[in-house]
């Protein structure tokens, strides 16, 4: 491929030499014989190409075709301003301000991938300009062969519009395609289904083979998933369908997307009245549990994700969270900071107090993700009259031949609220295999069971009155694995048939593996009250594959309300956090 290339350039230049030579002109080949197999993209055409004694720049050099054709310096898109972004092929000025706008409220892209999710882009003109972008100064880990860059560039014919979720308005941007046929298309759709192929397309209406082969390569055919229900928050009580955020596909150019990106998409909360943290006429509190799936400082900075997270904390007007799978320390400030700052919208039209959110986080790890060891916290509410006292990591003494702990460490805090003292153990076990992770082995075997309870729970579980038990702890709460907690008297809160976890693809959850395990005496206070919370955990802004409007965490939240001797509220205006400047807070706690 290399040598057809090089070829074709030496001809090229002969060519040019002969025009020139009759104007006395000299075409410099050296570059051209010197020139590499990568190739890149063209950044050093002058803005008047008539102009060949601009500043000190010479005709050869504005002629060399090692600048125009094999030039590797590619477009660092974590740095280039809109006019540079706009001579990349089919990148306006509209998507060039989205790029910019997406760029600095992520911080920067992680990879051109990244660049698929920006309004305007998609995975189809990432294709096309994917070889002139890099996401950093250094281009060694983006250059590529010329085989590979004849691949990329044939795939360019392979891409268009899935006319399996095509609007009409969308079908009518393809060359032939007229109102009427678009129509067409998607009642066929409606009554018959998903297309199977692009030849189905000669079943609709108006569609021949000849109009075939003229939008054969401006369309694809492809499977849709069933779109999420009710998972961003349907507003209750209603009759009226609101379409799930994840049906906006970024995938095709054509959306009507508002300028701007997901930053300008509305995401809609459920309707809540006013929390007075009162049941039956009694001060109540309620306690939660909430794995983050892999929670990262990136990931804690997504906006939908700290959205979806902390007004699911004030909508549920929930006091106490222990959260498990956080890969950073850090990540669990970003949501004390929100919650306590009000940065998004949404936080800041919320109407009643916030509170005084502090954090505590497990100073050793507690669990094992596929991104590394992963850590346990406690966000909670100081103002609702919930103190920390300590909270420490306990680990078991059993190690195994590599001198790893054969238990995860419990993380277990003990906390003041009102007049009694709270024991809360975080636990989060490691969930068994799925059959596609396990190759299609027996869940029976030991390999697919879940981690047991350390046996240093044993002497908690004895030593603590007041004592919960909540997390992840990856089985059902039938499972022979949590005989520990049976024994000692606990009560599961969430029945095994009340599953737990939660996807676009399946809002309704297909298994119980978060739960809150309750002491006999804590059965005395308990309301009676709780809840696998499911509305209002997708975002616009959560990325769902290629599409937008995806889940914070593949697991629900779960609380439980318990009657307290609390304080009586010191409410601030609406919508303002109460601020304590004068707290000193130990390490680990913020």
């Amino acid at each position: 491929m290399s040598n057809i290339i090089f070829n074709e350039c030496c001809r090229v230049t002969a060519v040019f030499q002969n025009v020139l030579s009759g104007a006395g002109l000299c075409l410099s080949t050296a570059p051209i014989l010197a020139m590499g197999g990568s190739l890149g993209c063209h950044r050093s055409i002058p803005k008047d190409p008539t102009d060949f004694s601009c500043g000190k720049r010479k005709f050869s050099a504005a002629c060399n075709f090692s600048h125009i054709l094999v030039n590797q310096e590619r477009l660092n898109i974590n740095i280039a301003t809109e006019e540079e972004l706009m001579t990349l092929p089919g990148v306006n000025r509209t998507v060039a301000r989205n790029i910019v706008q997406y760029r600095d409220c992520i911080g920067g892209f992680k990879k051109v991938e990244d660049l698929a999710l920006v309004s305007g882009v998609g995975a189809t003109k990432l294709e096309v300009i994917k070889l002139e972008i890099c996401v950093s100064s250094r281009t060694s880990s983006s250059q590529h062969s010329p085989s590979s860059l004849r691949k990329d560039l044939d795939s360019q014919f392979y891409t268009g519009m899935n006319i399996n979720t095509a609007t009409p308005a969308q079908l009518m941007s393809i060359r032939g395609i007229t109102e009427t046929i678009a129509k067409n298309v998607v009642s066929y759709r409606a009554e018959h289904g998903p297309f199977k192929s692009i030849e189905d397309l000669v079943k609709v209406k108006h569609i021949n083979s000849s109009l075939l082969d003229k939008i054969r390569f401006q369309v694809f055919v492809e499977r849709s998933r069933a779109p999420s229900t009710n998972t961003n928050a349907g507003l209750p009580g209603t009759t009226k369908c609101h379409p799930s955020p994840s049906s906006f596909s970024l995938g095709s150019d054509d959306l009507d997307l508002p300028p701007g990106g997901p930053t300008q998409i509305v995401s809609v909360r459920p309707k809540v009245d006013r929390p007075l943290g009162l049941r039956d006429g009694k001060s109540v509190v309620r306690v939660a549990t909430w794995s983050l799936q892999g929670c990262s400082c990136d990931k804690a900075n997504n906006p939908g994700v700290r959205e979806v997270v902390c007004m699911t904390l004030l909508e549920n007007d929930i006091k106490l969270l222990a959260v498990q799978d956080l890969l950073e320390h850090e990540a669990i400030d970003k949501f004390c900071a929100e919650l306590n700052q009000g940065t998004l919208a949404s936080l800041q039209k919320w109407k009643w107090p916030r509170g005084l959110w502090k954090s505590v986080v497990s100073e050793k790890p507690t669990g094992h993700s596929s991104k590394g060891v992963s850590y346990s916290g406690f966000l909670w509410d100081s103002s609702s009259g919930i103190d920390l006292k300590d909270a420490l990591v306990l680990e078991s003494p059993a190690v195994n031949g590599n001198g790893s702990h054969v238990h995860h460490p419990l993380y277990v805090a003990h906390f003041l609220i009102g007049s009694f003292e709270l024991t809360v153990v975080n636990v989060h076990m490691q969930a068994p295999a799925s059959p596609e992770q396990s190759g299609g082995k027996n869940q029976n075997s030991d390999e697919a069971k879940c981690q047991r309870l350390p046996p240093s729970i044993q002497g908690t579980l004895k030593g603590e009155k007041d004592l919960l038990v909540l997390g992840n702890f990856g089985c059902s709460p039938q499972s022979s694995e949590l005989d520990t907690l049976r024994k000692e008297k606990f009560c599961a809160l969430i029945p095994s048939t009340q599953f737990t976890n939660i996807t676009t693809c399946s809002p309704q959850g297909t298994r119980c593996v978060d739960n809150i395990w309750v002491s006999r005496s804590l059965q005395k206070i308990y309301s009676g009250h709780c809840m696998v919370v499911r509305e209002g955990l997708t975002n616009p802004w959560i990325p769902d594959n290629w599409s937008w409007g995806g889940v914070a965490s593949d697991h629900c939240p779960v609380f439980a309300e318990f009657y307290a001797d609390l304080p009586p509220k010191e409410l601030s205006g609406p919508g303002m956090a109460v601020v304590d400047r004068g707290d000193i807070l130990p390490k680990h706690e913020r």
